[in-house]
């Protein structure tokens, strides 16, 4: 059995893991949730140097600007200066919900104290995505998350969120009609349409099987609808037949699940 708080622990990763189509974001998120467990803190060149390795190895799903980012860190570039030079080549179109995706594990860590999130957030966005939507959008997703955690009604936790944000992501962020409603991975428009997904749904499966329907191949919104609505809903509420069907990889995910959720 989990605490309340530890049942929406668990629920962000296992709800991310089961709106993941692809599976990139799942990994990129294990690797900072494994990095959160062993390091006790949010160490920055550790989670860089992790995400290297990993795309090095079997790297996959990153979007265009991580994995430009990873190129250029790979042939020698020092990460930093690449995020710069990706930036500077795509002109400045470097607002993707990558980091958006990644991150939730932040707010799985109850040693990151709420007031501290967003800013942690926007420093990790930093690793890959220079445009400050990329960082805000994540920083929004991730004290959203913490709220919902903490059994703030949802509603509340969209104000929660909000506050402080960039005006593109607090009208993400707001309940508002279907028109308009984007699949792409430009990160405001991946939240937005997860936010209002998740309003319409009364359980984590129909929030699902809906960004799935809505999203088709991208996959953008459904990844977001997962560990939200893994936050909102908790772990007890995603069936065990939505989530990967890859042993070794769920192993991996619920370890470092349990260890975070343990901090509660």
């Amino acid at each position: 059995m989990y605490t309340e708080a530890g049942n929406g622990v668990k629920g962000v990763f296992l709800g991310l893991a089961a709106g993941d189509r692809i599976g990139g974001p799942t990994r990129m998120a294990l690797e900072l949730a494994e990095s959160l467990t062993e390091r006790n803190a949010l160490d920055l060149r550790d989670v860089a140097r992790r995400y290297m390795n990993w795309w090095r190895k079997d790297g996959f799903d990153t979007g265009p600007t991580a994995t430009r980012v990873f190129e250029l860190a790979s042939s020698g570039l020092a990460i930093e200066q690449a995020v710069i030079k990706v930036d500077i080549e795509s002109g400045g179109q470097t607002a993707g919900c990558n980091p958006a995706h990644r991150s939730a594990p932040l707010a799985m860590a109850a040693f990151i104290a709420d007031g501290q999130l967003g800013e942690a957030a926007a420093a990790e966005a930093l690793l890959t995505h220079r445009h400050p939507l990329a960082g805000d959008v994540a920083a929004a997703v991730v004290v959203l998350c913490r709220a919902l955690i903490r059994g703030v009604p949802w509603l509340r936790a969209l104000e929660v969120a909000a506050a402080g944000r960039r005006p593109e992501t607090r009208q993400a962020l707001a309940v508002g009609y279907a028109a308009g409603l984007s699949p792409g991975g430009y990160a405001p428009d991946v939240l937005r349409a997860a936010v209002f997904i998740l309003h319409h749904s009364h359980s984590f499966n129909a929030a699902l099987r809906r960004a799935v329907d809505f999203a088709g191949p991208s996959n953008y919104c459904p990844v977001l609808v997962g560990c939200l609505g893994g936050a909102k809903w908790g772990r007890s509420s995603i069936p065990d037949s939505v989530m990967p069907a890859r042993p070794v990889l769920m192993k991996r995910i619920n370890k470092a699940a349990d260890a975070l959720a343990a901090g509660w």
